[in-house]
């Protein structure tokens, strides 16, 4: 689902128009805070698909994304989101720095989450007695979540995913750049979507932040406990 189709979905209306009011200079976090948390930073490969967020190419070979482009991505899935029941939203990750953030996230906004290995037949098999029925789901990396995309699209369900440089959209309706595979990165993330949620369903005054702070969204465990999984 691309940005025009989901301005369409909500007549008189235009998500652009409503980012370029809000953006201006500012961003959902100090631009600073983004940088820190390593938001932007891709890996040393680059897909056609990502090219028109990728900002420049570093001396040491990696990419770096736009954070405003992450930023505006954010807002506007946030509005989508919204939109949803919150038993109707899923989130999936395999990924073992993911699956901290998307519990946070979950138990904030009542989203469903799926982490770990995405059992075959959670969205397609109407036999399974654990399967989810989501009309929406948000995956971490397209690539370590190809079970959930597959699913998902035979099913008709928009998907929305975290790609880094090194993903391809096959499959996915709506993209938010960002590093999708950092620690800090992905809780920064999943915390801005968290926050901007509660604030469309008008759960969250716009002018406040979560309870939560940032440091709960983040995942517990060392790069050696992940590299043994």
């Amino acid at each position: 689902m691309t940005e025009d189709e989901i301005n369409k979905n909500q007549p008189g209306r235009n998500f652009e128009s409503d980012q370029e009011a809000q953006i201006v200079e500012e961003f959902l976090l100090p631009r600073d805070t983004l940088l820190s948390a390593g938001v932007h930073i891709g890996t040393r490969m680059k897909t056609r698909d990502m090219e028109p967020f990728i900002y420049r190419v570093r001396p040491d070979g990696l990419f770096v994304l736009d954070v405003k482009r992450t930023d505006e991505r954010i807002r506007t899935a946030s509005k989508f989101l919204a939109r949803f029941e919150k038993s109707k939203v899923a989130i999936s990750a395999t990924r073992l720095y993911a699956h901290e953030p998307i519990k946070k996230y979950c138990e904030l906004t009542g989203a469903i989450p799926i982490i770990g290995r995405f059992i075959p037949g959670l969205l397609t098999n109407p036999q399974y007695s654990h399967r989810v029925d989501p009309e929406i789901i948000v995956v971490c990396d397209p690539r370590a979540d190809s079970q959930a995309i597959k699913e998902a699209s035979k099913m008709g369900i928009p998907i929305v995913a975290l790609c880094s440089t090194d993903n391809e959209f096959t499959g996915v309706d709506f993209v938010i750049p960002t590093n999708n595979k950092g620690r800090r990165a992905l809780a920064v993330v999943f915390w801005l979507l968290a926050r901007q949620v509660l604030r469309e369903r008008g759960e969250l005054a716009a002018d406040k932040d979560l309870q939560v702070p940032i440091e709960d969204f983040e995942a517990k465990i060392s790069r050696d406990d992940e590299d043994s999984r």
